[in-house]
């Protein structure tokens, strides 16, 4: 069998939704390659080595038919710039000695962002003519200028720009998550050969709502960071009068802030759960009602993966991000949209939501089940982009 090499900065048991696709994307791949992953050790989101890998420079696993290598890392989840930047060049430059003298298959899938890793991965494989297929999930350094993160014409900024640049120039083949990520490559790159890849699910466990009281549930699950602004949904969000409760599960940077506001805010009807394993999450989901799925800004080229996970369970969605996002839960009516940054207009959402009640949401789950198995079909999609050649 055809041996295919994916090169990843997330892999579980690391929890989030990158761990995640890039699992999916594992797995499906391994059922016509054999297929290995080279990511460091694990600690996300956490910033610290779980206990099995602590005290070690590199491990290699066996993860459901998929041999996963770990190489070193120095960890964090500092939001100081120069620990953060510290931690990537960690994991970067060991993987760069490693895809450079080590021995590798003829195919390479390179996770992107970050912008860095990619960056070093992609030069060391071209050193070793190795056909490299560029998954590119957000456009950096375009994604930080919109958060704010990254001031535009800075130093950080320019070099930025020369990363990425490189990469598509580089790349032989591009996996985009949205056509926007699409038609900026080609903006860059004219010619590049470009595909669509989503970020669809593969659900094989069962899952069956089951009722519960009478209020609606709410809830957000995965990265408490800056770019979901899970936070200022909190602060703004106001269940005030309606038969609405916000759940929180996740953990990140805004933690810890998150927890302090609901304890000083016990009549807000918001509980966090903490982090839980993604598994036990979905058993969790089914006395669940409707997904939230928020940006904190309009980020061009994103699409969070939440949309096609949860559209494939079924949940109804209430989408507050703006962008490709907003537009494919609209034409899969999968939910409700309210407009990124306008918490007046997702106040109003959530009110009609609870006038309309829990019985409503019944025939939503069935609809949205069955145009998620005929829309997001992870297989097909698969099975069109390996007779195009892509892989």
């Amino acid at each position: 069998m055809e041996k295919i090499l994916i090169v990843s900065n997330y892999y579980p048991p690391e929890k989030g939704a990158a761990a995640n696709r890039i699992e999916q994307m594992a797995l499906k791949l391994s059922q016509h390659y054999q297929v290995a992953v080279i990511c460091p050790l694990g600690n996300y989101p956490e910033g610290k080595l779980f206990q099995q890998y602590r005290g070690k420079f590199s491990v290699s696993e066996n993860q459901k038919n998929v041999l996963v290598k770990r190489l070193w890392i120095y960890p964090s989840n500092s939001k100081n710039i120069a620990k953060r930047l510290l931690s990537i060049l960690s994991f970067s430059s060991v993987l760069f000695l490693k895809l450079l003298f080590g021995k590798l298959p003829k195919k390479v899938i390179v996770q992107s962002p970050p912008l860095l890793l990619s960056f070093l991965a992609v030069l060391a494989l071209r050193i070793r003519r190795r056909k490299v297929i560029l998954n590119v999930s957000d456009l950096w350094p375009m994604a930080a200028l919109e958060l704010k993160v990254m001031q535009h014409g800075s130093f950080s900024h320019k070099f930025a720009l020369f990363l990425e640049k490189f990469i598509y120039r580089n790349a032989n083949v591009v996996l985009g998550q949205s056509e926007e990520i699409l038609a900026h490559v080609h903006k860059i790159v004219p010619s590049k050969n470009a595909h669509l890849y989503r970020n669809f699910p593969d659900h094989t466990e069962a899952f069956s709502f089951r009722e519960s009281d009478e209020k609606i549930k709410l809830f957000y699950a995965g990265l408490l960071g800056v770019a979901q602004g899970v936070l200022e949904s909190c602060q703004k969000m106001d269940l005030a009068g309606t038969n609405v409760e916000f759940h929180i599960f996740g953990d990140g940077a805004e933690k810890s802030e998150i927890q302090k506001y609901i304890a000083n805010h016990p009549d807000k009807n918001i509980v966090f759960h903490g982090m839980v394993d993604r598994k036990v999450l979905h058993k969790k989901l089914e006395e669940f009602d409707i997904a939230y799925v928020p940006l904190a800004t309009r980020i061009y080229g994103s699409v969070p993966s939440k949309i096609f996970e949860y559209g494939a369970l079924g949940m109804p969605i209430l989408y507050f991000g703006g962008g490709e996002g907003e537009d494919i839960v609209r034409e899969n009516d999968l939910g409700w949209v309210a407009s990124v940054e306008n918490f007046e207009a997702l106040n109003a959402v959530l009110k009609v939501i609870s006038e309309n009640g829990k019985p409503a949401l019944i025939p939503m789950k069935t609809r949205i089940l069955e145009t998620a198995k005929r829309n997001f079909n992870l297989d097909s999609q698969l099975r069109n982009l390996i007779s195009e050649g892509v892989f």
